[in-house]
């Protein structure tokens, strides 16, 4: 039988124990210097959690094999050329991240962006709308073809597949209607879409300025981060590691403007890339709606619990998918001068995709980022690149294009099963 303790007993008046405080794994790792560092990076490998390493390791043997082939995969010349070339369907790549991260797919990026090119060369060169003002509403337009979309799926429930899927030939449709009998609009090349792919600064000091913005840009965020981490008490990288990830980045981007000015310069599309990658890795990674963003795509159930709007996320996020493919689609129009009956037909739709997904963002929804885009672009814009200068046909490109996107999602689906099997998926 129970007996109550009285006040009087010893074992009543012995103090409970105090309480063992959690200690953030972070904080052992950093405290324990190299030697912690590598233990941690092991464990991510066990665990799935590989980051951007596989896709950095493809770039690196992509480019030693071309180059190892032929010596002019890696001239300035190519390399400047391959840096213009990705921007288009980079762009349109960061809007697929976006739905991506919801666990979603767009299937119609392809035809948003040709849609939204022959809306600017028609208003534009046909009928003599002010450039800008035909820009802004190519730009809406894309936006807004998004957002109907998005309502379809958030508010009436037809699954994104079906809705992007009719939208596809939909939209294809109608920019066939807008081309008219024409079928083709040549964009003259003092067009401001033909100068926002065609401009270089060829002052040897802007590629290098930009690149010295940059590091210093990325040192003082990361010096605030930190500090506001310190001030609340949560784990925080180190003045040391700060400055050891900075001068990798000052690598990278000095390199990057040296062999940029070997050729002709800076160009203006890659700095534009640059600029909308670094404004949505922002929103993303340091806004409330970014967090919103990732928490409808790891579970939709716990966002709706905690408040979230998911009807608004999700019709926000293809609407930024459908004004990324209308950049990517004026980009592309720049970059052949035309708007046509073929503008984002082709493999466009499989390389935007396939961009994203090789750089590294889960078709399972929740990780990933914006310079996924990046990276993944540079890997389909490199193969393509050296394939064309080793005579490669089409077929073949095709073949190894996608047989490039189906390890991405076999690395994809075993990260997932790693991070599964260690309780951290």
């Amino acid at each position: 039988m129970r007996r109550d303790r009285a006040p009087g007993d010893s074992a009543a008046q012995e103090p409970a124990p105090d309480a063992v405080p959690a200690v953030d794994s972070r904080l052992l790792v950093r405290e324990e210097g190299i030697r912690g560092y590598l233990g941690e990076f092991r464990r991510k490998l066990r665990s799935g959690e590989l980051g951007s390493l596989p896709v950095v390791i493809a770039v690196i043997i992509i480019w030693t094999v071309f180059g190892s082939l032929d010596s002019t995969f890696l001239s300035a010349q190519n390399l400047s050329d391959l840096s213009q070339q990705i921007v288009g369907t980079g762009m349109i790549a960061v809007g697929i991240v976006f739905v991506l991260l919801l666990g979603e797919i767009d299937l119609s990026v392809g035809s948003v962006s040709g849609l939204c090119a022959a809306i600017f060369a028609v208003l534009n060169v046909l009928n003599g709308m002010n450039q800008w003002l035909a820009l802004l509403v190519a730009l809406v337009g894309g936006a807004a073809v998004g957002l109907i979309q998005g309502f379809f799926f958030a508010k009436v429930g037809v699954p994104a597949f079906v809705v992007t899927l009719a939208g596809n030939l939909a939209w294809n449709g109608l920019m066939l209607q807008v081309l008219g009998t024409s079928g083709t609009v040549n964009i003259p090349s003092e067009s401001i879409v033909s100068k926002l792919y065609s401009t270089i600064f060829h002052s040897p000091a802007a590629a290098y300025v930009t690149a010295a913005v940059g590091v210093g840009l990325f040192l003082a965020a990361s010096l605030l981060d930190a500090r506001r981490r310190r001030t609340a008490r949560v784990p925080y990288r180190p003045v040391a590691e700060i400055v050891l990830r900075t001068v990798v980045i000052a690598a990278i981007a000095f390199v990057t403007a040296y062999i940029l000015n070997q050729y002709q310069g800076l160009p203006l599309a890659l700095l534009i890339f640059l600029i909308v990658l670094v404004i949505l890795d922002f929103v993303l990674r340091r806004t409330t709606y970014g967090r919103r963003i990732f928490a409808v795509g790891g579970n939709i159930e716990g966002a709706r619990r905690a408040g979230i709007s998911v009807p608004f996320v999700r019709m926000s996020v293809f609407s930024i998918s459908g004004l990324m493919a209308a950049v990517g689609g004026i980009f592309l129009a720049g970059q052949i001068q035309s708007a046509s009956q073929t503008s984002g037909g082709g493999n466009l739709l499989m390389n935007v995709i396939a961009a994203a997904v090789i750089g590294g963002t889960s078709l399972f929804g929740g990780r990933g980022s914006v310079w996924s885009a990046l990276l993944g672009a540079l890997v389909i814009g490199s193969i393509q690149s050296g394939m064309n200068i080793m005579g490669v046909s089409n077929a073949v490109q095709f073949m190894i294009t996608g047989s490039v996107l189906l390890a991405a999602v076999v690395v994809d689906s075993l990260s997932r099963r790693s991070q599964k099997a260690a309780g951290r998926a």
